[in-house]
């Protein structure tokens, strides 16, 4: 059993998606991130670093993993799924894994909060984040008009990691005309049972999106 920390969340999705596809049993911890749950003693013994998404592995010595790349890899180890054995295959697997960890999902999310949630509107911050992230989506949509999925023509930890992020581009303000190849992929993974699962582990609750806007904003000015 997996005890699964997290909230409705693209970095908490994208360990929902692994869990379901590999047929993992877990319970879900669903954290309220606005009243701070992550920042508590008992969740801070988990991940020291008071974020979500974490796991604990009750199988495995009660094994504590945190970050969202790090637990997609522990899962795919554990369960020999989603990730190559072939050395190159492996590495191509985990480069685009790491690709969505350093610059999808840390550039989406700072446009995120300079369009949608910060106090002021700063333009040239918007700008930067939003063109950055039109930019690594390009990236993704030229591998993909080469290949079926991230790292070739096998589904795996890439593709789950990246999927979340890249399917808000609209939220992010991202433009994404012209990109064909990244279109038809997501609306192919959107397809998978395991993904429609994940958008709703947890619920995003019935919050609009202007007030969950106004708490995040509360959270970037503490």
């Amino acid at each position: 059993m997996i005890e699964f920390y997290s909230a409705a969340t693209p970095n908490g999705q994208k360990v929902a998606i692994a869990l379901e596809e590999m047929g993992l049993a877990y319970n879900l911890h669903a954290m309220d991130l606005m009243a701070n749950e992550q920042k508590q003693p008992d969740f801070l013994a988990i991940n020291p670093n008071g974020r979500i998404p974490a796991i604990v592995d009750k199988d495995n010595d009660d094994f504590a993993v945190f970050e969202s790349g790090a637990i997609l890899l522990y899962l795919a180890e554990k369960t020999g799924q989603f990730l190559p054995q072939d050395p190159k295959a492996r590495s191509q697997a985990v480069q685009w894994l790491m690709f969505q960890m350093g610059g999808v999902g840390p550039m989406m999310g700072q446009a995120n909060v300079f369009y949608r949630y910060f106090p002021e509107k700063i333009p040239a911050a918007i700008e930067r984040y939003q063109k950055e992230s039109r930019r690594l989506l390009e990236v993704v949509d030229h591998q993909l008009q080469k290949h079926a999925y991230l790292a070739g023509d096998s589904y795996t930890v890439a593709d789950m990691a990246t999927w979340p992020w890249a399917r808000i581009h609209e939220w992010s303000g991202v433009d994404v005309s012209g990109l064909d190849a990244l279109k038809a992929w997501l609306e192919k993974l959107a397809e998978r049972p395991a993904c429609q699962t994940a958008l709703v582990t947890p619920a995003p609750g019935e919050a609009t999106d202007e007030e969950r806007a106004k708490q995040v904003r509360s959270m970037v000015t503490r």
